[in-house]
């Protein structure tokens, strides 16, 4: 899952040799990319350690290039995702090649929002990841221009559409460095057709730190995954609101979209833990090193999931359901009664209008009789 780019380079010190090598790493390893974002970096790093010398585990030190600490959360608005959509459909859909764009936007006490995007030009060799063209001139002056429309947005990172990560995204990275310490890579899959999760992963570049044996440690450049939602401001919701109102369907009841919702909840779910197991199962099997932080997080998450073989819960279940039930049972009930109710009106309701009728043709006719008579 690791793709190796660059040289190793070593150096003897009084604690031993150092080595260095840079990676990527692919979404198959994110989980062991992944360490405390936005906060306590210094805590979980002496908890990796600690665990790390008990369990005679390597310690992992994971810090961002430009210093500092991870975002804790990465919010993209929704017009964003429309440029890249329109980025990619205009230029790259065609030759099934990504496309590559600048991101703009602001940081404000650990939280990164994502306001706005524009497309560089980009090339890549397809057979050398090492060989690749960002036209840096264009971007600085189009960021020029935007800086002279929305002052407050400033270059946060840049987006590609993957729609994984690649080997030759480390360099990519290290060149946008020049326009912001640390900058954000959002790997948007403009091709994303299920209902099921974002189709946005963001990351930021980090110096991964490896004790391998007393007096070394391995020094890894690699990519740490960051939480990333989708978001927006009232005015974004509107515009969203009217584009979703030409492809939704309006025959659907407030019902069925609830059902639907709760079935595409419980799908996402089902997928994450079969992520989880995934990366146990590697684990186990030696795919993977042990990352005693995830570990401690996954028995967090197990500790939150409500004991359901208690007898009370189990009682107080089947109590809801049945009066549930009851409710059903006594509406379809009363639904039969009224429509069985009406059934007998219109058939009394007609029957006595066939009675008026003949009567009144019975009197008609025998009016008609008596001035026949008369008349002879």
């Amino acid at each position: 899952a690791r793709t190796r780019r660059g040289s190793s380079r070593s150096s003897s010190s009084s604690s031993g040799a150092i080595y260095t090598t840079s990676y990527v790493v692919a979404p198959a390893a994110v989980f062991t990319a992944t360490i405390e974002p936005g906060g306590g970096a210094a805590a979980a790093a002496a908890a990796a350690r600690a665990d790390a010398s008990k369990f005679g585990a390597p310690s992992t030190t994971m810090t961002p290039i430009g210093g500092g600490k991870l975002p804790d959360e990465v919010v993209i608005h929704p017009i964003v995702l429309l440029s890249v959509v329109d980025h990619y459909n205009r230029v790259r859909a065609g030759a099934r090649k990504r496309v590559v764009g600048v991101l703009l936007g602001d940081v404000h006490e650990g939280k990164v929002d994502i306001t706005n995007s524009y497309a560089v030009p980009f090339d890549e060799d397809a057979s050398d990841a090492s060989v690749w063209f960002v036209d840096h001139s264009y971007h600085e002056a189009m960021f020029a221009m935007h800086k002279k429309v929305n002052a407050s947005e400033r270059v946060v990172g840049w987006y590609s559409t993957g729609p994984t990560v690649r080997a030759a995204d480390i360099a990519i990275n290290d060149m946008f460095t020049k326009y912001t310490p640390n900058p954000l890579l959002v790997v948007i899959d403009p091709t994303h057709t299920s209902a099921l999760g974002l189709p946005t992963k963001a990351y930021m570049a980090v110096d991964e730190i490896k004790a391998v044996g007393a007096g070394f440690s391995k020094s890894e450049r690699t990519f740490a995954h960051v939480l990333s939602t989708v978001g927006a401001l009232e005015a974004e919701e509107v515009g969203v609101g009217h584009l979703l109102r030409d492809v939704s369907d309006a025959t659907v009841t407030t019902l069925a979209t609830e059902v639907a919702q709760k079935s595409m909840s419980l799908k996402m779910l089902v997928d994450k833990i079969d992520e989880l197991r995934a990366y146990l199962d590697a684990v186990l099997a030696g795919r993977l090193p042990l990352n005693h932080h995830i570990v401690h997080q996954l028995q967090d998450i197990f500790n939150l999931a409500p004991a359901t073989d208690v007898a009370e819960l189990r009682d107080a279940f089947a109590t809801t359901t049945n009066d549930q039930y009851l409710v059903v049972y006594l509406a379809a009930m009363i639904r039969s009664v009224t429509a069985l109710h009406d059934l007998i009106r219109n058939k009394r309701e007609l029957l006595e209008q066939e009675h008026e009728e003949a009567a009144k043709a019975a009197g008609g006719g025998q009016g008609g009789g008596d001035g026949d008579g008369d008349g002879a």
